[in-house]
């Protein structure tokens, strides 16, 4: 569960954030991501839908000043869920699935907005 994660060149990775609704309890959320997150891993991972790896962050509340042009300004609780698939239409596939549907939208009761991009794989590496 909490293992080093290694992604192989070519991987797809989608970026999803989640704002937290106010008043929601981040455990509420921790709960219903925990579920979903197993779901994906134990019914979609590798050769049976394509998911190879994922990763979930919550939102610290820092702010780069140097990393960001412009303002910037502010930002709202949130989590963002890192996932890492064969491709996309392995991961489209499975989030039509009616068990994965029925994770995530216990999660979205707990959420204002939610918002997931798909990314091509341009570089990876390491310090030598």
């Amino acid at each position: 569960m909490f293992s080093p994660v290694t992604i192989p060149f070519g991987a797809k990775m989608l970026f999803n954030t989640a704002t937290i609704k106010p008043g929601v309890a981040f455990e509420d959320v921790e709960l219903a991501l925990a579920e979903m997150c197993n779901v994906v891993k134990d019914t979609y991972g590798g050769d049976k839908g394509g998911f190879i790896a994922g990763q979930v962050y919550a939102f610290s509340g820092f702010l780069s000043a140097e990393g960001t042009l412009g303002d910037p300004g502010s930002a709202e609780k949130h989590i963002a869920i890192v996932t890492y698939w064969k491709s996309f239409e392995q991961h489209e596939r499975s989030h039509a699935d009616k068990v994965f549907k029925e994770k995530f939208a216990a999660l979205a009761k707990l959420c204002s907005e939610t918002r997931e991009l798909g990314y091509d794989m341009l570089w990876q590496g390491v310090p030598e």
